[in-house]
């Protein structure tokens, strides 16, 4: 088996994730054998740091011996089980334990897929529990900017067209409030502001307020002030407005907490987990909320109160035990202090990429570092030449249109990240 023979079976019969298939005309498919820390290896021995975490999903690298161990004593009791009217151990002891290390206040988990799908449990949820108080609140915000997901439900409060312009006449009802223009605190308060007008006038009909705390993924990795946060918060509870905090992204130690909510200590109605939630290895997303919430929905059989939400592969046994294993790894490894030491360094050598002509700025929270590039129309594709850059110099960078950005598995070494780094400088510098 070699890279040729793979790259054109995978070209007669796969359609990419987000993706023109035409690039791949000039764009080579990279087959990869194995992965290993935070290398991904190629059918000719090729080497590629995973500068990405694979969408953003790997902690602890791939194939960690630990969660490997984990999967494989699971593997040989309990695979799957229906979650109605059924339970497994997993399942349980994983919401015993984000019940414990999340923001205070979140008592239930309700299991899903994946971060898209979770969203849409979050926004049921939420117009659910206000109509079994009597109100119609059939209208959700979310930030300028946003990204939550790319099933209807969640395309709908998202507003980077580039993903939702198309599906329009499809889509739920949704409006947008400014996100902060930047990290100042000047800038949440300014955005508090007008989220705050906005419910002064329409909070009747609004249900919940849906937004990515601290940094937005798709969105270019823009970031902003945690006062946001807290701001926000306050709103929310002065208008009988739910506030849903999508961490999927940033969940799991990526801002320099374990919660992103946790830097603003403040707790939202509904918390929104996924990618990280089994370091990388299995689809599984939760959706914590209070037992205020839960209470909504607790009575006698009713059609019309039940939370009749469900997937196939609720709680999946595999995927739970994988998740487990990440929270042990979290225990005992002090992961959130090596992040932030991890995180210094990248601080120091992100300083360099300033004295570049092309580029306009960078910025950080925590693991995520993004440049900013300036002077390119979008029809010249910058990103793709990083990212092939990359792919020849060893490193997989994906770079969101003008923005090259790194979010590394956490198990990344101070010599691996000067490679993926400085690859990443001479790219942009070879653009000049």
């Amino acid at each position: 088996m070699n890279n040729l023979e793979l790259k054109k079976r995978d070209l007669s019969v796969l359609w990419h994730p987000c993706t023109q298939m035409k690039d791949h005309e000039t764009l080579p498919i990279i087959p990869v054998k194995k992965a290993y820390g935070v290398y991904l290896e190629d059918f000719e021995g090729n080497t590629y740091i995973d500068a990405v975490s694979s969408w953003w999903v790997n902690l602890f690298g791939h194939t960690n011996s630990y969660i490997n161990e984990k999967i494989k004593e699971q593997l040989d009791t309990l695979e799957h089980v229906i979650l109605a009217g059924f339970t497994h151990e997993q399942v349980i002891k994983l919401s015993e334990r984000l019940v414990k290390i999340t923001p205070e206040g979140l008592e239930k988990c309700f299991y899903a897929d994946n971060g898209s799908s979770a969203v849409e449990v979050a926004l049921k949820m939420s117009f659910h529990a206000h109509k079994n108080d009597g109100k119609n609140k059939k209208l959700f915000v979310s930030l300028t900017n946003s990204y939550h997901g790319e099933t209807i439900g969640a395309l709908s409060v998202g507003d980077v067209k580039l993903y939702k312009d198309t599906y329009e006449p499809l889509l739920i009802q949704s409006i947008q409030t400014p996100v902060p223009k930047d990290m100042s605190i000047e800038s949440a308060r300014e955005a508090a502001r007008e989220f705050e007008e906005l419910c002064k006038s329409r909070a009747y009909e609004i249900s919940a307020i849906i937004l990515e705390p601290l940094v937005q993924g798709a969105g270019y990795m823009h970031m902003y002030h945690k006062e946001f946060l807290v701001l926000v918060r306050q709103i929310c509870n002065k208008y009988d407005i739910h506030m849903i905090a999508d961490e999927v992204m940033v969940g799991f130690g990526r801002t320099g907490e374990l919660f992103a909510c946790q830097s603003a200590n403040i707790t939202p109605d509904f918390l929104v987990l996924s990618k990280g939630l089994t370091a990388g290895y299995l689809p599984l997303s939760v959706v914590l909320t209070s037992d205020d919430i839960y209470a909504k929905f607790y009575c006698d059989y009713s059609e019309y109160k039940a939370f009749l939400h469900s997937h196939s592969y609720t709680g999946n046994a595999l995927a739970c035990a994988a998740a487990n294993a990440t929270l042990d790894i979290f225990e005992k490894d002090n992961v959130i202090e090596k992040n932030r030491e991890i995180s210094k360094y990248m601080s120091d050598k992100l300083l360099k990429f300033e004295e570049l002509e092309n580029v306009a700025s960078t910025r950080q929270t925590g693991m995520i570092c993004a440049i900013e590039l300036k002077g390119y129309k979008p029809e010249e594709r910058i990103g793709l030449k990083v990212y092939q850059y990359g792919l020849d110099n060893g490193v997989l960078l994906r770079p969101l249109g003008h923005v090259v950005y790194f979010m590394p598995p956490y198990i990344i070494t101070q010599e691996q990240c000067d490679k993926m780094m400085d690859t990443a400088y001479e790219a942009i510098k070879s653009l000049l």
